[in-house]
C-alpha cells in the first residue's frame, strides 16, 4: 500500500523496524526540549501531514519501551488519524511517572499502525439475541 506523506520535519520518514512490525515509530519534531512534569500533558508535533486513503486509519499508539522505562504514554491511546484529516500528526503524551520526562527533538515518542477499518450501518431494533453472557461485563467472564 502507498501513502501520500509530506514531511516538513527534519528527520526521515517513519519506517517499519522489522519485516514483522506493525508499527513505526514517531519522532519529536520540536526546536526545543519540552519538559512534561508528572500527570502532565501535552500535545508533541511530528512535522507529518499524510493522505490516507478512505477505509483506513493511522493509530498513534504508545511506545512500550517509553511507557515501562520512563511511564510516559499516548493519553488517547489509539489516537485516530482520519482519512480526510490533512493537518499535521501531534501525539497526546501524559507522563504517569512521579518524575520530569524531558522531550527531546527526535525523540521516538508513539507508533503508528496503519489499519483498514469498516463503516458499519446501525439497524434498529427493540431487542437483541440472548447470549450466555447477557448483561454481564467489566470483569464478569473472569474466574471467580
Amino acid at each position: 500500500m502507498q501513502i501520500k506523506i509530506i514531511n516538513k520535519s527534519t528527520h526521515n520518514l517513519p519506517n517499519y523496524e522489522t519485516i514483522a512490525s506493525a508499527g513505526m515509530d514517531l519522532r519529536a519534531n520540536i526546536t526545543e526540549p519540552i519538559t512534561l512534569k508528572p500527570l502532565e500533558r501535552t500535545i508533541v508535533k511530528t512535522g507529518l501531514f499524510i493522505e490516507l486513503p478512505i477505509g483506513f486509519e493511522a493509530q498513534v499508539r504508545p511506545r512500550s519501551g517509553l511507557a515501562v522505562k520512563k511511564g510516559v504514554t499516548v493519553l488517547n491511546a489509539p489516537g485516530t488519524v482520519d482519512a480526510d484529516y490533512r493537518g499535521e500528526i501531534g501525539v497526546i503524551l501524559v507522563n504517569i511517572s512521579n518524575e520530569d520526562f524531558i522531550i527531546e527533538n527526535g525523540e521516538r515518542i508513539a507508533q503508528l499502525v496503519i489499519a483498514k477499518h469498516e463503516r458499519a450501518e446501525w439497524i434498529e431494533v427493540k431487542e437483541l439475541s440472548e447470549t450466555s453472557r447477557g448483561e454481564g461485563g467489566f470483569g464478569s467472564t473472569g474466574v471467580k
